[in-house]
């Protein structure tokens, strides 16, 4: 069954090439605490964001409430994605690691929109190779759908019986601090020090 979501709220989302791509339009919000750590101002970043529940790589069910109990990166993709998804895993994990030689810990979410073959098994290898601390989630088509809806994320699987078919989704990395929730967005064109150095300023303006 073909899974695709797409969603026009505070911002347009554009899937471009198998997620390659992405254009966004953002407006300009009147107060924004954050704003000397963004790339771009966001409009309505209270509607991105939310409760989600999941399985974690070790077969647990976890929720976003016990799961982002501290700064953490979000990003969207798949174990068989054949290029754009470890790329963006290992750029987020270089940041995360640059972060840690601050003295800032940040954790790394790999969120799965391939619930037939990321079994938790297979996210823990993935996420195992990137970094130790990153923490792979799966579950149901509706535990994903339900998440990808709560961040203006984007997916579509194939129909098809092929085992090797490509999903199509975006390819942002979210930041979330507690207390805030979603605070901004990384294009996967943003380098692991740039990405360090404005995480590193959100999260020296939430303290």
């Amino acid at each position: 069954m073909t899974r695709y979501f797409a969603i026009a709220a505070a911002a347009a989302i554009i899937a471009i090439a198998g997620g390659t791509g992405i254009a966004v339009w953002f407006g300009r919000t009147a107060e924004d605490g954050f704003a000397q750590c963004r790339g771009s101002a966001i409009a309505g970043a209270g509607d991105i964001g939310g409760p989600f529940e999941l399985v974690s790589e070790t077969g647990e069910t976890v929720t976003s409430e016990s799961l982002l109990t501290e700064p953490s990166l979000i990003y969207f993709g798949y174990t068989f994605c054949p290029d754009v998804c470890p790329f963006d895993a290992a750029r987020n994990a270089d940041a995360v690691d640059l972060l840690e030689q601050q003295g800032r810990e940040v954790q790394p979410v790999f969120i799965s929109v391939d619930p037939a073959r990321d079994t938790p098994d297979v996210l823990a290898e993935f996420t195992d190779y990137f970094h130790p601390r990153m923490i792979g989630l799966t579950g149901s088509e509706e535990q994903i759908d339900a998440a990808v809806r709560a961040y203006r994320a984007y997916y579509s699987i194939p129909d098809t019986d092929e085992d090797t078919y490509l999903v199509d989704h975006t390819a942002f990395t979210y930041l979330v601090l507690p207390g805030y929730g979603f605070v901004d967005f990384f294009r996967r064109d943003t380098p692991a020090e740039e990405m360090a150095n404005r995480v590193a300023c959100f999260l020296d303006a939430a303290s």
